[in-house]
């Protein structure tokens, strides 16, 4: 599966991206912002970058050059660019820091303002610790996905 680095204006398409099961990268989140800087991490990283900055992707072997602000465009743009959309059956990503997730088990108990997961599949990153689970937000990004 293609690895991917989305530059300082993607931020959130980093996260549906990541969402997606996508390992996604996002320059900013690494302190990374200048045009050299971002392209030096995406060959360090073999990862193919997406960003809507028309001289940096012309500059860029493989890039993908995104032209919509609104995410719901960009999502089209980039399946439209052969990149594959969709949710998977098991969350694998963390959208906050792109690591793995752990499906924690049934007798864990959770903070408050996480489902229990003996009612409802819950992940934890196993980077940041941010839980995750399929409520109404795992809905609106699907309903955005082209």
């Amino acid at each position: 599966m293609t690895r991917f680095l989305c530059d300082a204006m993607l931020g959130k398409l980093a996260r549906y991206l990541r969402m997606c099961g996508h390992d996604t990268a996002y320059a900013l989140d690494q302190g990374v912002e200048a045009d050299d800087a971002v392209r030096a991490l995406a060959r360090r990283e073999d990862r193919r970058l997406v960003t809507r900055d028309a001289a940096l992707a012309t500059r860029t072997e493989g890039a993908i050059r995104l032209s919509a602000r609104d995410i719901e465009t960009q999502l089209r743009e980039l399946s439209e660019a052969g990149v594959h959309l969709s949710l998977p059956e098991t969350p694998t990503r963390c959208g906050r820091c792109n690591g793995g997730l752990d499906r924690i088990e049934p007798s864990v108990s959770t903070p408050d303002d996480v489902p229990d997961p003996a009612e409802t599949s819950v992940w934890r990153c196993e980077r940041c610790g941010q839980h995750f689970w399929k409520g109404s937000h795992w809905d609106d990004v699907r309903r955005r996905l082209p």
